[in-house]
C-alpha cells in the first residue's frame, strides 16, 4: 500500500469528514430509504431511488476516506526542515513578470485549495518547486502560459 503525504490538519479534516459521514448521514439515509420503501411500490419511487444514490455515494466516500486514513503518512510542518522546499513547507514566490508576491504551502491532492494558498505537491507548480531553495527560479507552464518565479523564502 502507498503511503500518501498529508499534513496534521488535513489529516483531522478526512477524519472529521469520516465521521460526520458514518455517525450523520449514513443514519439520515437509512432512514429515508425506510421512509421511501413504506410509501409502497419501489419501481416508481423517486424518493426511493435518491436515496439509494446518495447511500451509494456516502458508502463510497466512506470507503475512500478510510482507504486514504489508512495510507496516510501525517507529517507535521512544524518537523519539516526550512533547508529547501519539501512537502508542507511554506514558500514565498515573487512572480518575476510582475512583482506580485505569493505565499503557498505544499500539500497532497485531498487537501489542495489554491484560495487558502494551498497546492498540490503534485501540481506543475508544486512539482517544480520540490527541493528548490531561496533565490531558485522556477519556471512553469500554466494554461495562460510560462510563469516566472524566484523563491524568495521557506517560511
Amino acid at each position: 500500500m502507498d503511503q500518501i503525504p498529508i499534513t496534521v490538519e488535513g489529516f483531522a479534516v478526512l477524519k472529521q469528514e469520516l465521521t460526520r459521514l458514518k455517525t450523520i448521514e449514513r443514519p439520515e439515509v437509512i432512514k429515508a430509504i425506510e421512509t421511501a420503501r413504506a410509501h409502497g411500490d419501489l419501481s416508481e419511487n423517486a424518493e426511493f431511488d435518491a436515496a439509494k444514490d446518495k447511500q451509494s455515494f456516502i458508502e463510497g466516500r466512506i470507503g475512500e476516506l478510510g482507504y486514504k486514513i489508512a495510507s496516510a503518512k501525517v507529517i507535521d510542518p512544524e518537523t519539516v526542515p526550512k533547508d529547501c522546499v519539501r512537502f508542507a513547507t511554506r514558500v514565498l514566490l515573487e512572480n518575476i513578470d510582475s512583482g506580485e508576491e505569493v505565499e503557498y504551502m505544499i500539500v497532497g491532492q485531498e487537501e489542495s485549495d489554491i484560495k487558502k494558498g494551498k497546492i498540490s505537491v503534485s501540481s506543475p507548480l508544486g512539482t517544480a518547486l520540490l527541493g528548490k531553495k531561496p533565490g531558485d527560479e522556477v519556471v512553469i507552464q500554466a494554461p495562460g502560459g510560462k510563469r516566472n518565479y524566484e523563491i524568495i523564502d521557506i517560511l
